[in-house]
């Protein structure tokens, strides 16, 4: 961005970003291209710890977002958002959301603590992996939701309970929990490697990002937070996660875009390329709006949550409605423009579709957020100065 004055100013990306695309671009294609994905994806821990570690060392991206003074590379949340969409469009097998997405941005917005910044600099460096262990990831945290409890004495904290689908929590080396507490709600930080944690992979459509139900029994934990300071950091982890998930979602619908492009210019039919076909352009056109649609929701909401110039939960809720959809749509139409080729198990279409429908499911669901961004619109704006409006619909 240009300058600090940034009323009514458009959103541009600096030379800075563009060779991080570039850099971040250039690597997925040497270390991850369609083979390696089909690979990973069948294996156990379903990703390569070589590359992501090299993410972290090699490259630093692992830290964008991250202040320097805690071992981070600086930036903001969009240079995060660059990240995810590059990594969604190489569709990546790896940590993307439990780690880079969730945990990291609660362990920086938790207060400093030896516990906190130790965990952090294995995040960070690529050396660990970890995993939020929530009930319910959709539209926003409720304190509620939370179904683990906690105790504490004298031999330290423990933690019970169960939780299922938790994203990336079948391979997190680490995992932030909450849970609820003998005065309320608590933030934990628990070695998934310690006694009293058992994990149980689950099938997924997607197989390319692992989930899992973590059950803990009375597991050793350690505190990073209590109280309001728990939900304040819970908050804002899955703030910063909606916000990366949607630029995900660009990602994988900007890879297949390009490949419907390449095939229309290059499958021929009656002796034409289809894409010179009206009916096959005017899909490609619709794609093409509903991407770039995509792309100015998720990088509003990089920008207005990095700066604080917009309601965090208004901005992200209208980038994960607008990608989810976009992202599916786009996917399913590009299946379509590739034809009998685009529906086997050799195509990577399929591989793509698969992760669009998976991502948008993954935060809540474009109808959830639809109503989250109704009920914050509609329903505060009819409430005034304690005078109610009522409202049609």
């Amino acid at each position: 961005m240009a300058d600090d004055d940034r009323q009514g100013e458009a959103f541009a990306f600096t030379d800075e970003q563009r060779e991080l695309r570039a850099v971040v671009r250039d690597f997925c294609s040497a270390n991850s291209d369609e083979g390696a994905v089909r690979r990973l994806m069948e294996t156990e821990p379903g990703f390569d710890p070589a590359f992501w570690s090299r993410l972290g060392t090699d490259l630093g991206v692992l830290g964008l977002g991250v202040p320097e003074e805690v071992g981070g590379s600086g930036g903001g949340v969009v240079e995060a958002a660059i990240l995810a969409e590059e990594l969604g469009a190489a569709l990546v097998c790896g940590p993307i959301i439990g780690t880079l997405a969730l945990a990291i941005p609660a362990l920086v917005a938790a207060p400093a603590s030896v516990e906190r910044d130790a965990a952090l600099r294995g995040l960070l460096d690529g050396a660990r992996t970890a995993a939020l262990v929530l009930p319910d990831l959709a539209a926003g945290f409720a304190p509620s939701a939370v179904s683990l409890t906690a105790t504490d004495s004298d031999a330290g904290w423990a933690v019970r309970g169960t939780v299922d689908q938790v994203v990336d929590g079948a391979v997190a080396d680490d995992l932030v929990v909450p849970a609820v507490g003998p005065e309320g709600l608590v933030l934990l930080l628990v070695d998934a490697a310690t006694s009293g944690v058992r994990r149980r992979p689950l099938g997924t459509l997607d197989r390319t990002r692992t989930q899992a139900t973590v059950h803990f029994a009375e597991a050793p934990a350690r505190l990073l937070a209590t109280g309001a300071d728990a939900e304040r950091i819970c908050r804002h982890a899955l703030d910063v996660a909606a916000v990366l998930l949607a630029a995900e979602q660009v990602g994988v619908g900007q890879r297949m875009l390009d490949l419907s492009l390449a095939h229309a210019r290059t499958r021929i039919q009656f002796g034409r390329p289809i894409g010179s076909f009206q009916a096959v352009k005017h899909r490609l056109a619709d794609m093409y709006v509903d991407l770039e649609h995509a792309r100015s929701a998720a990088y509003h909401a990089a920008w207005a949550l990095q700066d604080g110039t917009d309601d965090a939960r208004l901005v992200t809720s209208i980038a994960q409605a607008v990608c989810s959809d976009a992202a599916t749509r786009v996917a399913r139409d590009a299946v379509q423009v590739h034809g009998g080729i685009g529906f086997t198990w050799e195509h990577s279409a399929h591989l793509y579709l698969k992760r669009a429908y998976a991502d948008a499911a993954l935060l809540g669901g474009a109808e959830v957020h639809r109503d989250r961004v109704a009920a914050l619109v509609l329903d505060e704006a009819f409430v005034s100065e304690g005078r109610v409006s009522v409202a049609a619909g």
